[in-house]
């Protein structure tokens, strides 16, 4: 089948080598200029909108927009993979990618593929660990070397917390997070009294904002999905106060602090 036949191909079973050659086609001479002009660097910011779209639509439930979602993460896959294939110094393609992903998954998976008896949740992710730390010869490098590397930073914590607790650095309950907390908070009301440029500000915030994901891990919540809850919630509320606000003749900016709170106290209350 030529490359102009398989783009044009229906068949369900050859779609991914569809996508394959579409991409190719896009990057070669007489293609997209702006498919042409893209490098590893630049698909950067796609590589993470396109991740954080299709979580929307998990989030939502769309399952028609999850499926074009994953369509799209797809093609950052299908492009990155198509500039490795162009370059001589890296000189992978997708086929490369999807065989290394193949092998990886058998030999990380034994209690399947192998002899492991490993046969709970946490098993499989301590048994997962060790594999990958033996594999990456760093069984003598510190236990959280690259742990979260590259990642936003409360999705960072998350991991670094998850880590470390697999090992028994954790707390025995959840009274001693909540305790943690606590004295975190104090923490933090001991640097009213300083300067926002004062280090120990920003230092003191940041410990309670990392007890805080603690907490989230014991409980079992995704701090991110759990934060991202809580930002829709108030968006939804502010919206509602906004309009309590305009039905009054009134701006956000004319409103006082104290109609402000009445129409945010309502605005809870009808959220409710």
């Amino acid at each position: 089948m030529t490359d102009e036949e398989m783009i044009n191909c229906r068949a369900p079973e050859r779609q991914l080598e569809r996508a394959i050659a579409v991409m190719h086609r896009l990057r070669a001479p007489g293609g997209c200029p702006w498919d042409a002009e893209q490098t590893h660097e630049s698909l950067i910011p796609n590589l993470i909108e396109e991740a954080y779209e299709c979580i929307d639509a998990i989030r939502a439930a769309d399952w028609p927009h999850l499926r074009e979602e994953l369509g799209d993460v797809l093609l950052q896959v299908l492009f990155h993979a198509e500039l490795a294939a162009e370059n001589p110094h890296a000189g992978f393609t997708l086929a490369d990618v999807a065989c290394d992903l193949s092998d990886k998954m058998v030999r990380r998976h034994p209690h399947v593929f192998g002899t492991s008896d490993v046969s709970t949740s946490e098993g499989v992710l301590t048994q997962w660990d060790a594999i990958k730390r033996k594999e990456q010869s760093i069984e003598d490098k510190p236990y959280l070397k690259n742990c979260g590397k590259g990642l936003p930073a409360l999705l960072r914590a998350f991991k670094l917390t998850k880590k470390v607790a697999k090992v028994g650095f954790d707390w025995p309950d959840h009274e001693g997070v909540v305790d943690k907390i606590r004295e975190e908070t104090s923490e933090v009301e001991e640097t009213l009294s300083l300067p926002d440029s004062d280090p120990h500000v920003e230092e003191e915030l940041g410990d309670l904002l990392f007890t805080t994901v603690n907490l989230c891990r014991r409980r079992g919540i995704d701090p991110e999905v759990a934060l991202d809850a809580a930002n829709r919630k108030f968006e939804k509320r502010f919206n509602l106060l906004e309009k309590l606000i305009k039905a009054q003749g009134l701006t956000l900016e004319e409103a006082s602090t104290e109609q402000m709170e009445a129409a945010w106290q309502q605005a809870k209350s009808s959220a409710n």
